[in-house]
């Protein structure tokens, strides 16, 4: 089922009571706190905060993928609950993660999978105990509400990169590594993996679509675009002032990634950021008698007046990098280059 027919059941009321809450300290200087940056032997949580795997084998599946990364599991005491859609009630999926933030023998969070449920359980988060206890957490898709929600608030870096249960393949592990485990800074990510041409043969699926050049320097922003737009106008809508903003989908056809952008427009966002770099927008449910998604983010974005390049290796793909979220970086349209510049693990 794609999070675009589920998303209709978030519910606003929790949001609203968070209103008077107020975001954990800010780090001297303004910058983002730092997590470790990942060891073999390390422990990881393993949480489940959206939608849960199908069977529990999928789970047992996704402990040997992290255990094969060299680390320790710790599991979620809800990890195998499921509720309809959700992998158990909002309360429980929260307590998880908050109790893998607070747990000392705790180095790492990881998320099982995304699906639909992150926003719901945004009001129940301990933000004062994860600000002061910085880990790496990583997740895409659906986890994309978390990683701006605590990045923002807790002003510590997060990574929008692969769920657990996924097998990496060669280019993910190496991304995975070079951003989390070895830290590089500065660091380009999400560039196409090799491709060997030859006569008659040339690169089709990884391509960039510059839509327009330019330089941009800014925090990063953003993730899946439905989750993105879905935080609009609420307690834990980011901040898009001067950023650079990076957005995917799935599953969205051309007038519902025209629609979101346009609901951007019009909330005055996109006039705020200083670069858009799109990933990977998969699985777009066409007809013939429509605008590619090509035309659409071209249509949308390219006379903003700020660096917009499309086709950066970040979505719902096979072949991920890690997009350090909050961390400083450079979007080069000319070159079609992004690059983190700034240590995002100590």
């Amino acid at each position: 089922m794609h999070r675009r027919t589920l998303i209709k059941s978030l519910v606003a009321a929790p949001l609203l009571g968070a209103l008077a809450e107020t975001a954990a300290a800010a780090p001297a200087g303004g910058g983002y706190r730092r997590p470790a940056r990942l060891r073999r032997g390390m422990t990881v949580g393993l949480v489940t905060p959206a939608s849960n795997a199908w069977e529990d084998e999928d789970i047992h599946f996704a402990i040997d993928v992290v255990k094969s990364l060299g680390f320790r599991v710790k599991q979620g005491e809800h990890l195998y609950q499921r509720t309809q859609y959700l992998a158990g009630p909002d309360s429980a999926r929260a307590q998880d993660l908050n109790a893998m933030f607070a747990d000392p023998d705790v180095d790492a969070v990881f998320c099982l999978r995304g699906g639909y449920g992150t926003p719901r359980i945004l009001p129940l988060l301990d933000y004062d105990s994860i600000s002061g206890n910085p880990k790496v957490l990583l997740g895409y898709s659906d986890i994309t509400a978390l990683l701006n929600a605590i990045g923002e608030r807790c002003k510590m870096i997060t990574f929008h990169g692969p769920i657990a249960a996924q097998n990496f393949t060669d280019y993910t592990l190496a991304e995975y590594n070079k951003v989390l485990v070895r830290g590089e800074s500065p660091v380009r990510i999400g560039q196409a993996p090799p491709f060997e041409a030859a006569p008659g043969r040339a690169e089709r699926e990884n391509r960039l679509t510059v839509f327009r050049g330019g330089r941009a320097r800014g925090r990063l922003v953003g993730g899946n675009l439905s989750l993105v737009t879905s935080l609009l106008g609420t307690p834990y809508e980011p901040d898009f002032r001067d950023r650079i903003l990076f957005l995917e989908d799935v599953g969205e056809a051309p007038y519902r990634v025209d629609r979101m952008l346009t609901q951007l427009w019009l909330a005055g966002k996109l006039e705020q950021v200083a670069g858009i770099a799109f990933g990977k927008f998969t699985e777009a449910e066409t007809t013939e008698n429509t605008f590619s998604t090509e035309q659409v983010l071209r249509d949308r974005c390219a006379d903003l007046g700020v660096p917009v390049v499309r086709g950066f290796m970040f979505g719902h793909v096979e072949d991920q990098t890690v997009v350090p979220v909050g961390a400083m970086a450079e979007l080069d349209g000319d070159s079609g280059v992004l690059r983190v510049v700034e240590p995002v693990v100590s």
